[in-house]
């Protein structure tokens, strides 16, 4: 029973105090010792005690629990060597003490588990302990212990948001050994064909030193053997190969009594960026599709573009001088000799042989696309007539030769079979319709015994747009000029930015243009498979894990041309992955995720926090285990502690115990109520009248 004195007043208190002023007057007379003063106050004591109601309560209260909290550490570093049994057996222990005590309300949190989308794999034990004390008053809060290994990425340099102790129980033992290799600077984007500068660093425990070698791979393949000094910051220059995302691989070798080898590889990824792509645009006469070609190309803010258009064919003659027919000359000796190699695209549009170039520079051009380099010819009627550049020695590099008809017929531009799976027409806008979402046009150029690839078809079925490959170079005919219509809106337009964009990018060799290609990318932990090709079936594909289990992931066809296929997986790392002739890598999982950067138990970082509070940090591993592995564990005694005892001791940790309580029912007793209080009141005022009255 928890028994209190309440007072209940019968009157507000301002008419109280006016109502005992005598009282203070008796006070007075007392103080004088007048006579009767002894009456006079014990009667306005007993009137002062009446008004003022004193009550006596009886309260019956509940005592309510503290609340506890066991933070697990469940993350990937408590997967080494016997860190996760001797978690289990220390939850267990702990579960079996605290089970001893009523006092105690035990809430276990198991933190650390990342999820498939987390990038960074974080040991976040004091967000989950914050989240389980969130409904809890700071009174009732009797502790919390951790069992961990001590690497936790959250651990606050100070005392907890909370006032209870913090006791660590580290798994592990204390003479663990560890390499680790990690990128310094990693820029996340580098030049195609020019060496990158990074830096990284070998660290070892124990403050070892000395030079260890050091694998580098781009992409899968093996590029150098790096000597490094651990601990010593060290450069490292790559070349990045390829456009797109390119992976840069640091290994050293496993050590004996590591404990593990996961840390001994480095990942950076790397877009890889194409210097700006150098066009010639050459226009044989000044026509309306002409502006359509340059806007596009000068639009795109890869491409540096040199255009020049033919206005007077050599054969108009009238004796101007040539320094007044042109603001510069045309460089023909510069362009197609000297510096050819140096773009990545020529495009002929609308042009005809009339002496503007020598006729060996034709040859040059030829060589140039047999050599790697890329060719478009927009045809138009010239390409058809007597001056056709057909009729040169460029017409070993070209994918079709005239038969001199010019078809004037409005038609759609349509798709072939082999157009919808190829990446430069595949699903176009307005191409999935028939007749297609987009404008006719009105002429096509006839060619006869076309070679490679015929995309788009024209009036008759006649071949519009031809891709093919010359030697290590790639060469595109467009059959028609009237692709400015879709650009002028004519009829609704059409996608001729799209169009033009692709067919120029196949022919400088973009990667996601290639018609067999096999990419691969990791999505949390699922491993995702991208492949396209010309087949209608490109059958399964192999992928091999980083721990060198092979697997057999089915492609299923989304879209003509493109087939996909995913593997949900749990080990982190490389992923090859091959179809037929292509292979591809993908890393799966966080790129050097801080879990794995350190993952030596320690007590150094949960030391502060615990100490703020009075906990303490120790070992589960017993003496007489350190150095080896092992399971057993060695676990204090809870003892329950006020707020202001002592925490922690050798053998033992303290949690705190709470005085909050719940009150359930409450029992009055008035002290001057009833017949004995109106009693005592007259009892008191008779004995002043009395005494007055003599």
């Amino acid at each position: 029973m928890n028994w209190s004195l309440s007072f209940e007043p019968l009157i507000t208190w301002p008419l109280l105090a006016v109502v005992l002023v005598p009282l203070l007057l008796a006070l007075v007379g007392l103080w004088f010792r007048q006579r009767g003063a002894v009456f006079r106050l014990a009667a306005l004591i007993a009137l002062a005690a009446a008004l003022l109601n004193p009550v006596f309560l009886d309260e019956e209260r509940e005592p309510l629990k503290s609340i506890v909290a066991v933070v697990v550490d469940r993350s990937q570093s408590q997967d080494i060597g016997d860190r996760t049994k001797q978690t289990d057996a220390a939850l267990a222990g702990l579960q079996q003490r605290l089970g001893r005590f009523k006092q105690f309300d035990v809430r276990v949190v198991e933190a650390g588990k990342s999820e498939a989308a987390d990038e960074r794999t974080e040991t976040r034990l004091f967000s989950s302990l914050e989240n389980a004390f969130r409904d809890v008053p700071p009174s009732r809060i009797g502790g919390a212990i951790m069992i961990t290994d001590g690497e936790v990425h959250d651990a606050p340099s100070g005392a907890p948001d909370f006032n209870a102790p913090l006791h660590a129980l580290i798994t592990g033992n204390e003479h663990e050994k560890d390499r680790r290799i990690r990128f310094e600077n990693a820029p996340r984007f580098g030049l195609v064909g020019k060496p990158l500068d990074m830096t990284y660093r070998v660290i070892a425990t124990n403050n070892e030193t000395g030079p260890v070698d050091v694998r580098v791979s781009v992409n899968g393949e093996q590029v150098s053997v790096e000597h490094a000094n651990i601990g010593q910051a060290m450069p490292l220059q790559v070349t990045i190969p390829s456009a797109g995302r390119n992976i840069v691989e640091l290994a050293i070798n496993h050590e004996p009594g590591e404990l593990t080898d996961t840390n001994n590889r480095a990942i950076a990824l790397i877009d890889g960026i194409r210097e700006n792509l150098r066009v010639l645009l050459v226009s044989g006469e000044p026509h309306a599709g002409e502006r359509t070609w340059r806007n596009l190309l000068k639009s795109d803010a890869s491409v540096d573009l040199v255009h020049f258009t033919i206005l007077r064919p050599p054969e108009k003659q009238d004796g101007t001088p040539i320094n007044e027919l042109s603001l510069i000359a045309f460089p023909t000796r510069e362009l197609f000799v000297e510096k050819i190699k140096d773009f990545d695209l020529i495009i002929f549009d609308r042009y005809q042989h009339r002496d503007v170039l020598p006729i060996l520079y034709y040859d040059y051009i030829s060589e140039y696309v047999e050599k790697g380099g890329a060719l478009l010819i927009a045809a138009g009627p010239e390409y058809a007539g007597e001056s056709s550049i057909a009729r040169t020695p460029l017409m070993s590099a070209l994918p079709a030769l005239p038969t001199g008809e010019v078809i004037d017929k409005a038609f759609y531009p349509r798709l072939t079979d082999t157009g919808q799976r190829h990446p430069v027409t595949r699903g176009l806008d307005g191409s999935a319709t028939e007749p297609p979402h987009w404008s006719r046009w009105f002429r096509t150029i006839g060619v006869e015994n076309p070679e490679g690839e015929v995309v788009m078809k024209g009036a008759d079925n006649r071949p519009l747009l031809l891709l093919d490959r010359k030697g290590e170079g790639r060469v595109g005919m467009l059959l028609s000029d009237q692709g400015w219509l879709w650009a002028r809106g004519f009829e609704g337009g059409g996608p001729h930015v799209q169009l033009y964009r692709r067919i120029a990018h196949w022919l400088m060799k973009e990667p996601e243009l290639e018609e067999e290609r096999l990419t691969a990318d990791g999505r949390g932990m699922v491993l995702e498979i991208r492949r396209q090709t010309m087949s209608d079936d490109p059958g399964p594909a192999q992928v091999i894990t980083p721990s060198g289990k092979a697997l057999i992931v089915r492609l299923e066809k989304s879209e003509p041309g493109v087939f996909l296929g995913s593997v949900e997986t749990n080990e982190i790392g490389l992923y090859q992955v091959g179809n037929g002739d292509l292979t591809a890598l993908a890393h799966v999982g966080p790129v050097n995720a801080p879990e794995f950067t350190d993952v030596v138990s320690t007590e150094n970082q949960l030391k502060p926090p615990a100490e703020a509070t009075g906990g303490s940090v120790r070992r589960l591993a017993p003496a007489s285990a350190l150095g080896t592995l092992t399971s057993t564990v060695t676990l204090p005694s809870v003892v329950p502690v006020r707020s202001s005892g002592a925490a922690s001791g050798d053998d033992w940790i303290g949690l705190r115990t709470t005085d909050d309580s719940v009150l359930k029912a409450v029992s009055r007793v008035p002290l001057f109520g009833g017949f004995l209080g109106l009693g005592l009141l007259l009892l008191a005022m008779g004995s002043m009248w009395y005494r007055e009255g003599r």
